[in-house]
Order: C-alpha cells, then sequence, then structure tokens
C-alpha cells in the first residue's frame, strides 16, 4: 500500500489519530483526503489548514446511509477510494453499570460503523481489482480495558471484524490492517485523565503514552508492509503473546492492574 497518490477517506478525523493521519497522508503526497466527524467546525480547519488536497464533510458514522452517501459522493468525484479509514471511537468509563444506551452506542461506533463502511467501499474496491481497510481498534481489543467493559467488548469485536474482513476478501486483492496502540495522548485519553476518571488512569499507568506522531509512523510503516496488526506500541504483541500463553497468569496480572488504577468494584 502506497499513500502517495492515493484517495483516502478518514472518520473520526476531527481530533487525535484521525487528525494526525490526515496531516500525515497529505505530507505522504496523498492525492486527496476526505476528513470526517460529526464535529463539522474542526474537520473543516484541518481540511483548511492542509489544502487543496484535503477536503471535509460531517458525517454520522452511526448512519449506515450517511456512510454509504459519504462513498459514493467520493467515487464518483474521485473515480475511487484506495484506502479507508473506520477510526471513529468512544470511551465510557464503565463498567456493568453502564447503561443499554452506552452499550448500544458503543456497539454502533465500534463494530457496526465499521460493517456500514465496509458495505459501502468494498464493492468498489472488489470492481476495480483492490484496495484497503484500515481499522482503528485498541489495545483493549487484543487484552483489555480496566473499567470500561463497553469499550473492551466492543474493541475485541473489531479486532474480530477485521480478522474476518481480512480472509474473506484476500483473494479479491482486498487488504485489512487494524490499529490497536495502547494510550495515546488524545482528547479520548486526556479528558478521561483530566475527570479522573479510573478507566482512563488504568490506560496512563499499562504503559506509556505516546503522541499522535509516534502512532501516524506505525500507521505509515504498517500500510506499507501490509501488516495487519498494527502495533505502535510493540510490547502489545508481547503481552497478547503472553495472555495466549498463560491466561490465568495474565488475568492475575489484570486484577493487580485494575485494583491500583482503582476500576475494581
Amino acid at each position: 500500500m502506497r499513500i502517495e497518490h492515493a484517495v483516502v477517506v478518514i472518520t473520526g478525523a476531527g481530533s487525535g489519530i484521525g487528525a494526525e493521519l490526515g496531516r500525515r497522508f497529505v505530507a505522504e503526497g496523498a492525492e486527496y483526503v476526505l476528513l470526517t466527524d460529526r464535529d463539522e467546525a474542526a474537520v473543516a480547519e484541518l481540511a483548511g489548514q492542509l489544502g487543496e488536497r484535503a477536503g471535509w464533510q460531517r458525517l454520522d458514522v452511526t448512519d449506515p446511509a450517511a456512510l454509504a452517501g459519504c462513498v459514493e459522493r467520493v467515487e464518483r468525484e474521485r473515480g475511487r477510494i484506495d484506502l479507508f479509514c473506520s477510526n471513529a471511537g468512544l470511551a465510557t468509563g464503565a463498567g456493568l453499570d453502564a447503561d443499554p444506551e452506552q452499550w448500544q452506542l458503543a456497539w454502533q461506533v465500534h463494530v457496526l460503523a465499521h460493517v456500514h463502511a465496509a458495505r459501502a467501499v468494498l464493492p468498489g474496491m472488489v470492481a476495480r481489482g483492490g484496495g484497503y481497510l484500515l481499522q482503528t481498534a485498541s489495545a483493549a481489543g487484543l487484552l483489555s480495558s480496566p473499567g470500561d467493559a463497553p469499550y473492551t467488548v466492543t474493541k475485541h469485536a473489531t479486532v474480530a471484524l477485521a480478522e474476518w474482513l481480512a480472509y474473506q476478501y484476500a483473494e479479491a486483492n482486498i487488504r485489512v490492517s487494524v490499529l490497536c496502540p495502547m494510550g495515546v495522548a488524545t482528547p479520548l485519553l486526556q479528558d478521561g485523565l483530566a475527570a479522573g476518571q479510573p478507566a482512563a488512569q488504568a490506560v496512563a499507568a499499562s504503559g506509556e503514552v505516546i503522541g499522535v506522531e509516534k502512532v501516524a509512523d506505525a500507521v505509515v510503516a504498517g500500510l506499507t508492509a501490509e501488516s495487519f496488526l498494527i502495533l505502535p506500541h510493540p510490547q502489545v504483541g508481547k503481552f497478547w503473546a503472553g495472555k495466549a500463553a498463560d491466561v490465568d497468569r495474565w488475568l492475575a496480572g489484570m486484577a493487580q492492574l485494575a485494583q491500583q488504577s482503582g476500576t475494581t468494584s
């Protein structure tokens, strides 16, 4: 996968990882990058900063018709989409006390939004002989997130969907990568820390909190290598292997982290 000359769509591009990917893809020579987010002002401002090779659109990823319309518009105006980045996300900071609406919203944003995007963009990619999906999950999708049950469960589903798409569409020359960072200095984490949320504190205590620039570095390298797992924190791979090798030991370690961070009941 080459970013240069690519037509790219990014959801959740108003801030954090999505915004930095937009900056990096333009710097890498993308032909066109469409920045989408519910925060219309944020993507409009960023697109203005990035110049004529960036555009913007207000988009609610929980609306399948809006996602389909976004894809149709780009394909009509640009002829194709080479890379679709499903990046929108949210945190709840809740455990079993999360209400049904929180569970449903996490499911819609972290799972169904990826499904809706794939359903909209894959037919054109398959017809053109190839394409690329980048789906932002989290280290929580491979491991866990103490203090946030909806986030943990739905991010696991994000990874599972990416796996399914990767092998199901391999013969159609569709490539899939799933991005699984630990703590990243984004509003999603920083706002949680400022509010004293135990779940955010657990993330900060689990390892280095890196900048979005390092995440973008990892994404560009991972896309170039066409790696399924993109791990800005390399230790996540070791933790994942350790979990598979001895899940009881891993659970004991997670129980200790949960206790230290104050996320236990």
